[in-house]
């Protein structure tokens, strides 16, 4: 069950001058744009998958009106993701599991975000198949379950990535890491114009599903830094 409060306090967090960006608390997720000059949160996602820890069971009191919403589905059936995505009105579908490009044919007319599983170069190349069906790729790190891992993968590795389709980054970002991403901006090869966000989920949380807005709102500031 989401917590209303915590979500409108994560919503607060948003501000005019920002690109794409989204909290996840998985869901309820965050991203954030490195490109632009101020970051905030702009989208916010709720997980649609029984298994996790975040699943959104039922419909909280509360639901974000100034940030997107993101539903996030794992090899769900199309009708249900269909349903539900009208149900909470989302405006993102996040694929998280092993959808196939077939797949995601049957699901053109909602706004998709594909996750590509990464632990090296070569898994870069995955995006090909869904390119032209998606919005948004989520690069996010590889590991036995379906993502929550916590763990990072070796960013520089998306130096390979020549589609089209813009991109998220995913997978372990955590209070600790703006300067890293900050760097990101000038590291030679990252191709920093496809890069139109960042995810954080379960290093900023309290427990799952409940985010730290004042981890949030520091790491932002620290994010937005000269």
């Amino acid at each position: 069950m989401r917590d209303a409060e915590n979500i409108r306090e994560v919503e607060k967090l948003l501000t005019i001058n920002c690109q794409e960006s989204r909290v996840e608390g998985r869901e309820f997720n965050g991203q954030l744009s490195i490109v632009n000059c101020q970051l905030s949160i702009n989208w916010m996602g709720f997980i649609f998958w029984p298994k996790s820890s975040r699943y959104v069971s039922q419909r909280p009191a509360y639901l974000p009106t100034q940030c997107k919403r993101v539903g996030v589905f794992v090899d769900e059936e199309i009708q249900s993701v269909r349903r539900i995505a009208d149900e909470y009105a989302l405006d993102y579908i996040q694929l998280h599991g092993n959808e196939s490009s077939e797949y995601c044919a049957q699901l053109q007319g909602l706004h998709l975000i594909k996750a590509i599983s990464v632990s090296g170069r070569n898994d870069i190349a995955t995006y090909r198949k869904y390119e032209g069906l998606v919005d948004y790729f989520l690069f996010d790190t590889k590991c036995p379950s379906v993502g929550g891992s916590g763990k990072q993968f070796d960013w520089t590795v998306l130096s390979v990535y020549d589609g089209n389709t813009p991109f998220l980054l995913s997978g372990g970002i955590g209070p600790d890491d703006a300067e890293h991403l900050r760097a990101l901006r000038v590291l030679d090869g990252f191709p920093i114009e496809k890069c139109i966000g960042i995810d954080l989920n379960s290093r900023f949380e309290l427990a799952p599903g409940m985010k730290d807005v004042a981890t949030l709102r520091k790491f932002i500031d620290e994010l937005n830094r000269k």
